[in-house]
């Protein structure tokens, strides 16, 4: 039997999270925490609403999560997230122990991958699901962005 929630299922949802961030002027960049086929979090940036270099997409979504299940490790959980985490963000998931990250579009300059950062040995990446819908709504900002300056 086929399983309608798969890693397109959850990254349209945390596509959906980034374009809230779009519509708040923020980077549209949006995550959602799954466990067991549920979402447990879900997030976007807000680094301008709350004037926080940190408050990353990811980063809220692991707190987020963290709140919902009552403890810090996210083992049993899979992170969507529509851009390839950051140095930073890779580095919490670290931290977390999170079972899975899917993400979309690729980070060329500031992704983990590129800068070699270490994600817990036990977690496993899927890259480029929906990369163009996540790349097409970045540009799309970076291009009203400059427009508008």
């Amino acid at each position: 039997m086929m399983n309608p929630f798969d890693d397109t299922y959850f990254m349209k949802r945390a596509l959906q999270e980034a374009e809230q961030a779009f519509d708040k002027n923020e980077v549209p960049i949006g995550a959602v925490i799954v466990m067991n086929n549920q979402i447990i979090a879900r997030a976007h940036n807000l680094i301008e609403t709350l004037n926080d270099v940190t408050a990353h997409a990811e980063m809220q979504a692991f707190t987020a999560a963290a709140d919902f299940l009552g403890g810090k490790y996210l083992k049993e959980c899979t992170l969507y997230v529509t851009l390839e985490p950051c140095q930073m963000c890779a580095g919490a998931s670290y931290w977390t122990q999170i079972g899975k990250i899917v993400y979309g579009a690729s980070e060329e300059k500031r992704g983990f991958i590129n800068l070699n950062t270490t994600l817990h040995p036990k977690t496993a990446v899927v890259g480029g699901v929906l990369k163009d819908e996540c790349s097409k709504l970045l540009k799309k900002f970076f291009i009203e962005k400059r427009n508008l300056n």
